[in-house]
């Protein structure tokens, strides 16, 4: 039987990822209100009772700084990308070419992987359709990609993504292991993913 500090430490760790549940609620509507934030205090409540999930651990640790520059950079992110997909849609030349883009993430955190993930997602033109937990492998579908080279700097931005949130809200294990592989060659590894994720595919009767 736990001890009532072992359940404030456990609500306290659980806080801030019941918290982003409720603001990715009231990102997906695009409007604070007071009925958004009740819908998604219920549901994050619901998801968090009903639904079973493996405890991540959170460093809890905070860098004002890189946390100011992570959200600038996602809101510009978020601008951007709207104008690109608005122009997309609206030009009557364009051609369909997406792709999915395996990101093979250097931290091993479920934190730094799922936030990576909802702040890739939530700008526009990029979606995760799945992931690696074990490999620590997201798998993003991606608009107007057409060559190696697009491919390439769209899988830059998402690591470039991942190390911002690591300065600013990883542990110092993420951000030591991130100073440890970051000068290493990633296409050799993401195309390992890519054929470990295309063999479990062809295993359980799907498609890669």
């Amino acid at each position: 039987m736990s001890t009532p500090k072992q359940r404030l430490a456990a609500i306290a760790n659980q806080a801030p990822l019941f918290l982003g549940l409720v603001l990715l609620w009231m990102l997906l509507w695009g409007s604070f209100s007071w009925l958004n934030l009740l819908t998604g205090t219920l549901l994050a409540t619901l998801v968090s009772v009903g639904f079973y999930l493996p405890a991540v651990e959170l460093g809890l640790r905070l860098n004002p700084w890189y946390t100011v520059l992570y959200l600038i950079r996602l809101g510009f992110d978020i601008v951007r990308g709207s104008l690109q997909v608005a122009v997309l849609a609206l030009s009557p030349r364009y051609t369909p070419s997406n792709a999915i883009v395996a990101v093979h993430l250097r931290t091993r955190s479920d934190f730094i992987l799922t936030l990576t993930g909802v702040s890739t997602s939530i700008v526009p033109g990029a979606i995760v359709v799945d992931v690696d937990r074990v490999q620590s492998t997201l798998y993003l579908h991606v608009l107007n990609v057409a060559h190696p080279e697009q491919v390439e700097r769209f899988r830059n931005g998402v690591l470039a993504e991942e190390r911002r949130i690591v300065m600013a809200l990883g542990s110092r294990e993420d951000v030591e292991r991130l100073h440890r592989v970051s000068g290493e060659d990633r296409s050799e590894k993401d195309q390992r993913a890519r054929d470990q994720h295309a063999n479990e595919k062809l295993k359980r009767g799907g498609t890669a």
